[in-house]
């Protein structure tokens, strides 16, 4: 069946009584959702910090438990395979590469919103 005109629904719908809302309901939604204050930390920060946190905390226990010189031999060869690694000559040639490459692209190119290109294609289409 096929209605071309709803009044008479439309009408029954409207006559029906609305119950009225609580109070402070409006202030409510706002102070959840608008009004909540933005969160000081991320929760990739917050998993971040308490990382560090943790190592921190290890590292401490390692020396207090008797590990000192165990830690200053770890800290020791892990300087020593950085020297090692940036003491060869390919490696630096290839960071040098990288960085100036880096640099060359964001002096020149620079970098630009997404916004701003889809602005500026936009007004060339308009054209």
């Amino acid at each position: 069946m096929r209605y071309d005109s709803d009044d008479a629904l439309d009408r029954a719908l409207f006559a029906l009584p609305l119950e009225e809302p609580p109070e402070g309901l409006r202030a409510s939604i706002l102070t959840a959702t608008v009004y909540r204050p933005v969160p000081a930390f991320s929760v990739w920060e917050i998993a971040g910090i308490c990382a560090l946190g943790a190592i921190g905390v290890w590292f401490a226990v390692l020396i207090a438990a008797g590990g000192g010189t165990l830690f200053v031999h770890t800290i020791e060869t892990i300087g020593q395979n950085f020297t090692q690694a940036f003491s060869n000559v390919a490696n630096l040639a290839w960071a040098a590469a990288g960085i100036a490459t880096a640099t060359w692209l964001t002096l020149f190119i620079g970098s630009q919103p997404y916004a701003l290109v889809a602005e500026r294609s936009a007004r060339r289409g308009n054209r």
